[in-house]
């Protein structure tokens, strides 16, 4: 079956329950903009089938390369990616044609018997598999006990009550979108914890010569989500670090005495919490990328580099 003969888009996605939520929201947004019928396609990647650390499995990519192979082999016609998992250099033969408005990027506590952060007892165990949060959990100097741990929302969730773990850190976004928002105990401050560049965000990706899905896709487009992103992944690029690097960026929009603005922050954080560089830049949303450029430049000028390297 094919788009062409059927009409139908085959959107290719993760099979875990997330992926599919967020995969069937964007389907269900491409029939509502431009009455389409979609079929999901579960595609089985290389992270979702090991148990080893993402950074064990090479990192930036994992989560992506089947889906991507899908979809330049005509397999499926779409692909829905969480934005975050996508390594920063483009895809030859596609393009990222939509990125629809993103959920809250901040990250989320599920603690045990409702505690905050700052109420977790020294010595708690607190489990997360990003090293960005690792690196920042550590950095807060609160004498917990970061543990590694992968698998999905409800497999994490279920460490906590009536688990090993006191608490888990994971992206609020994830948690909203499977309607688990309730389990949360704290969201982050990113004063705490900055967010991983494009948290929250998707990506939806077509083939670049497919110009009648890239018109319907256009219409999901957030052009203030992308801004944003862009300006995050940008500072990651820059930085050349990946996905799996103590990486951590988070842009927001505020209506300015000249009109919109974009207050961009980013950090580089060692892995055992013992030093880090942050810094910001504001600018104009249209220069998303020589903020993010701007900002990486300065972080590589007071260490980024050398914490990044001492983290791998």
């Amino acid at each position: 079956m094919t788009a062409t003969t059927t009409g139908t888009l085959r959107l290719g996605t993760r099979a875990s329950r997330l992926a599919t939520t967020q995969s069937r929201t964007v389907a269900d947004a491409i029939t509502a903009a431009g009455g389409v019928p979609v079929e999901l396609v579960p595609i089985s990647t290389e992270g979702d089938r090991s148990s080893a650390a993402i950074a064990q499995l090479g990192g930036t990519g994992v989560f992506v390369a089947a889906i991507r192979q899908a979809l330049l082999e005509g397999t499926v016609d779409v692909a829905v990616h969480s934005y975050k998992d996508l390594p920063t250099l483009p895809e030859p033969g596609l393009t990222i044609a939509a990125i629809p408005p993103r959920e809250d990027p901040r990250d989320a506590l599920v603690a045990r018997d409702g505690l905050t952060l700052g109420e977790l007892p020294s010595g708690s165990r607190v489990g997360t598999g990003a090293p960005r949060r690792v690196a920042q959990l550590r950095a807060l100097g609160l004498g917990l006990e970061v543990v590694p741990i992968r698998g999905n929302v409800d497999t994490r969730l279920a460490r906590v009550v009536p688990g090993d773990l006191d608490a888990v850190v994971l992206a609020r976004a994830g948690l909203s979108r499977l309607g688990r928002l309730s389990a949360v105990t704290e969201t982050l401050d990113p004063l705490q914890v900055l967010p991983a560049p494009a948290q929250g965000a998707l990506a939806v990706e077509c083939r670049s010569h497919d110009e009648r899905t890239r018109q319907l896709l256009a219409a999901l487009d957030d052009a203030g989500t992308r801004a944003c992103v862009v300006a995050e992944r940008t500072t990651l690029a820059a930085l050349e670090a990946g996905c799996s690097a103590p990486v951590a960026a988070y842009a927001e929009l505020a209506e300015g005495e000249d009109g919109p603005e974009m207050f961009l922050r980013a950090s580089v954080t060692a892995l055992d919490g013992s030093d880090g560089v942050r810094g910001s830049i504001t600018g104009p949303p249209p220069e998303a990328e020589r903020l993010g450029r701007e900002l990486a430049a300065e972080l590589l000028d007071r260490g980024a580099a050398e914490l990044m390297a001492a983290s791998r």
